[in-house]
């Protein structure tokens, strides 16, 4: 018994359109090109409004509680944000926040972000891979960081991106071949 992977996806961009979402979604195109997937796409931007003055889990509208649990369920994470003043936004941090902190625990994490210029490139490890370290997640080693010049009507149009979102999906896939294999395993012993 064989099941697709379930990836989600977190944009952190609070806009549409939105630079952040679209790399997000050329990272989701290039990880479904490659292995068989159910895709769950978290737009924070939507999702703000109901539960940015939130502080208790227990008070969540039901919208934002199943994109928590998509989150805490999921086989791989993309998540990227847009940078400001060298880390990610704070909706973002308050969004991971509200996820439990050990439900992460092993989950492989694509990482990603957006900035006005390449002086915030090392954000990606700087700020978004210790904020996943906290979650014992496992951030995978090829992150994607991309400004402004790389897009045009908010689609990826830079040859230089398009690789590194290549390479990133390419190194991904033996974490993801081993993890599927661990959860075809898992299912196996429990439909058993």
């Amino acid at each position: 018994m064989t099941r697709k992977l379930k990836i989600v996806a977190v944009s952190g961009g609070l806009q549409r359109p939105s630079r952040t979402l679209a790399l997000v979604e050329q990272l989701i195109e290039g990880l479904t090109d490659a292995v068989p997937a159910d895709v769950r796409l978290i737009e924070l931007g939507s999702l703000v409004p109901q539960f940015g003055g939130v502080v208790q889990r227990a008070s969540l509208p039901a919208e934002v509680e199943a994109a928590l649990k998509d989150v805490e369920s999921a086989d791989l994470l993309v998540v990227a944000s847009p940078i400001y003043r060298g880390s990610y936004t704070g909706l973002f941090k308050h969004f991971f926040d509200l996820v439990h902190h050990e439900s992460l625990i092993d989950v492989p994490v694509l990482l990603a972000a957006t900035g006005g210029s390449d002086r915030h490139a090392l954000a990606i490890d700087h700020q978004l891979r210790p904020l996943f370290s906290f979650f014992q997640a496992h951030t995978l080693p090829i992150g994607v960081y991309a400004i402004d010049k790389d897009f045009e009507n908010y689609r990826v149009t830079s040859e230089p991106l398009r690789a590194r979102i290549a390479l990133a999906v390419e190194r991904a896939l033996p974490v993801l071949a081993q993890r599927g294999q661990r959860l075809a395993e898992r299912l196996v012993r429990e439909f058993a």
